[in-house]
C-alpha cells in the first residue's frame, strides 16, 4: 500500500497536529486537578512526544512499503516535535493570557531568581520539543530503519 503523495512534511505535520491534541488534553486535565505549577508533571508530555514521534515514523514507513530513506524517517520525526512544540507553545501563551494566574504559579518555583515571561516558556517549550523530538527520532530510526541501510552480515 504505497501512498506516494505522503511526503515527510505532510506526515509530521500531521502527526505533529495528533501530537499537540494529546499535549492539550493532557494539560487541561493537569489544570483541572491544579497539576500546572508541578514541574514535575511536564515530563508526561516529553512522553507524549516520543509516542508522537515513534508513531509518525512508523506510518510513514508503512505508508511506504516499509522502504524509507533514513533522512525522510527522521526528518519526519523532526517535523513532528517542531509543529507539535510551536503549536502547544502558542496554547500556552494563549491558556496563560486566559489564566495569569498560571505564571504566577511557576514563577513562584523558579529556583534561579529569574523572571520567567510568557515569551521564555514559548521558546522553552518549542526548544525542549524540538530537542527532545530529534532525540527520539534519532532512536526510533535504529529501529524503524530500512533493512537496505542495516549493515550486511559476514556469511561464513
Amino acid at each position: 500500500m504505497s501512498d506516494t503523495r505522503l511526503t515527510s512534511e505532510k506526515n509530521g505535520l500531521r502527526y505533529g497536529i495528533y501530537t499537540t491534541g494529546a499535549m492539550i488534553i493532557y494539560f487541561l486535565v493537569a489544570s483541572l486537578f491544579d497539576l500546572t505549577d508541578r514541574i514535575e508533571f511536564s515530563f508526561l508530555n516529553g512522553i507524549i512526544m516520543s509516542i508522537g514521534v515513534t508513531l509518525a515514523i512508523r506510518h510513514f514507513k508503512y505508508a511506504k512499503d516499509d522502504h524509507m530513506a533514513y533522512l525522510q524517517g527522521l526528518g519526519t520525526g523532526i517535523i513532528t516535535g517542531a509543529v507539535a512544540g510551536v503549536l502547544f507553545g502558542l496554547f500556552f501563551v494563549i491558556y496563560a493570557t486566559i489564566n495569569p494566574a498560571l505564571m504566577d504559579q511557576i514563577s513562584a518555583r523558579d529556583l534561579f531568581g529569574y523572571d520567567l515571561s510568557v515569551v521564555i516558556a514559548f521558546l522553552a517549550i518549542v526548544l525542549q520539543s524540538f530537542m527532545g523530538a530529534s532525540i527520539v527520532a534519532l532512536i526510533a530510526m535504529q529501529y524503524y530503519k530500512s533493512p537496505d541501510h542495516k549493515p550486511i552480515e559476514e556469511v561464513e
